[in-house]
């Protein structure tokens, strides 16, 4: 009984250790918008400009993928509409809804980012 407390203390902490692992994020660097607009006034060279296009590039690439599996919910949900006598906002309306939010705010991003870029000097390639 003695040997076991040593292993499950062990077992608990190489657990530990691996739920805090997987909690560091994976992607680039996460900015709140009090930091970005601080940045955006800050800028004045280009490789800042260039860092701010390079971050709005990866928001318009998370809010496209993010509008993709919305547009393939909507579509499942569209297959299940019923009949006149049902309750506003339908879940397929929901879908549009969100589907139609991240496509707008993937080409808003998209917007800043080309605006970014043209003041770095960079093209869009």
């Amino acid at each position: 009984m003695n040997r076991l407390i040593p292993i499950a203390l062990g077992v608990l902490m190489a657990a530990g250790t691996g739920i805090q692992g997987a909690s560091q994020p994976t992607q680039g660097q996460r900015y709140s918008k009090s930091e970005i607009q601080q940045m955006i006034r800050a800028a004045h060279t280009p490789q800042e400009y260039q860092a701010l296009a390079e971050y709005f590039r990866s928001e318009q690439q998370a809010f496209e993928s993010k509008a993709l599996v919305e547009k393939a919910e909507w579509d499942r949900r569209s297959q299940n509409v019923t009949g006149p006598l049902a309750k506003y906002p339908r879940p397929v309306d929901s879908s549009k809804n969100r589907y139609e939010y991240f496509a707008y705010e993937a080409q808003q991003m998209g917007q800043q980012a080309d605006h970014f870029e043209s003041l770095s000097g960079k093209t869009q390639q």
